[in-house]
């Protein structure tokens, strides 16, 4: 089988093409990036040596582009992980969020519709949901729950959430999506909460903490989630929706101490800061659809899975070095300017 991955270059996306590569070593993965800030080569660099895998820099919003793409490589199964996804950046220019989220979105379900696929799967957000009171513990966001978003971000994610289940109904394009918590894990951009309180403890900065820390997430290791969207998109029901998460509710400031004690660095590093406008207070996902359907279930305890992730971090200094100097950048053209 063959399979194009696109933002295969970044956290997510890069975490599953390894899945594949391991799990599915008899497929083919092609990856598709536009290599923006969050989209680093560097993070494929043990696959470019795989004969299964194939990069190919280039825009799902390009429709000349991708139906090239999908006229050559003849793809059966499409996972869309390629979005722009940092709210603090909608907030700045949600153009661009717009862009790349929906449009790009409807960009690849009209290449899938041409040229046929037996699988689109979308990868989206729990905060296409909105968020939960911090006083109501007994609630979760469940696959009923109302679309209810609070960013440029989350409004982009779920109007493609919603186009593609029109592409369902209307083209009965075999669609599934894919909604998660917060992921944690390797190749994880630095901008992002754990790996730049990890990078900060690191050089002995503040930490910086939005409002009192007291926001609420619900947190996944990246493999888990790697192994529920595989599920899906092979297994799962077509035009259906499941909601993954980890039943590792944390608030941000519990999740930042244990860094820091995973580190050996003191608290007073942690720097409450003015929180980010319309921020959402808590997330929580309830996965019963996908382990009753499927028989998913997430695999890593938070406590596990947060000293692995540090550990990573420890052990690949280069990677993440590399994208706070700004240098990852440069990658792409070093591997491919005499190619």
């Amino acid at each position: 089988m063959k399979i194009i991955v696109t933002g295969g270059a970044g956290f997510i996306g890069g975490n599953f093409v390894y899945y594949e590569l391991k799990n599915h070593p008899e497929d083919e993965i092609i990856c598709l990036d536009k290599l923006t800030y969050a989209g680093n080569l560097e993070t494929l660099e043990e696959a470019m040596k795989n004969p299964k895998f194939k990069f190919v820099k280039g825009d799902i919003a390009d429709r000349k582009f991708v139906y090239e793409l999908f006229e050559s490589e003849k793809p059966d199964i499409v996972i869309n992980f390629a979005a722009e996804s940092h709210v603090d950046r909608s907030i700045e220019d949600p153009e661009i969020f717009l862009k790349t989220n929906v449009m790009g979105t409807q960009v690849l379900m009209d290449a899938c519709r041409k040229y046929g696929i037996t699988r689109y799967h979308q990868v989206s957000t729990d905060e296409v949901y909105g968020d939960l009171p911090l006083d109501r513990p007994d609630l979760f966001f469940n696959e009923d729950t109302p679309i209810h978003t609070s960013s440029p971000y989350s409004a982009s994610k779920a109007s493609a959430d919603l186009l593609v289940l029109a592409y369902y109904r209307t083209y009965k394009l075999p669609v599934t999506i894919t909604r998660c918590s917060n992921n944690y894990g390797p190749y994880h951009f630095p901008e992002k909460l754990i790996p730049l309180m990890i990078a900060n403890a690191l050089a002995d900065k503040p930490l910086p903490v939005y409002g009192k820390g007291e926001n609420v997430r619900d947190w996944l290791y990246v493999e888990d989630h790697c192994a529920a969207i595989d599920l899906v998109a092979r297994k799962g029901k077509v035009g259906e929706v499941y909601n993954v998460g980890g039943h590792n509710e944390k608030t941000n400031l519990e999740v930042v101490k244990t860094i820091l004690k995973q580190l050996g660095k003191p608290e007073s590093l942690i720097t409450f800061v003015t929180d980010r406008p319309g921020h959402d207070r808590r997330y929580a996902i309830d996965p019963t659809k996908i382990h009753n359907e499927l028989g998913w279930l997430p695999q890593t305890k938070f406590d596990d899975g947060i000293k692995k992730t540090v550990q990573w971090y420890l052990d690949n200094r280069n990677w993440w070095e590399s994208i706070i100097s700004g240098e990852y950048k440069n990658y792409y053209e070093k591997m491919y300017a005499n190619r």
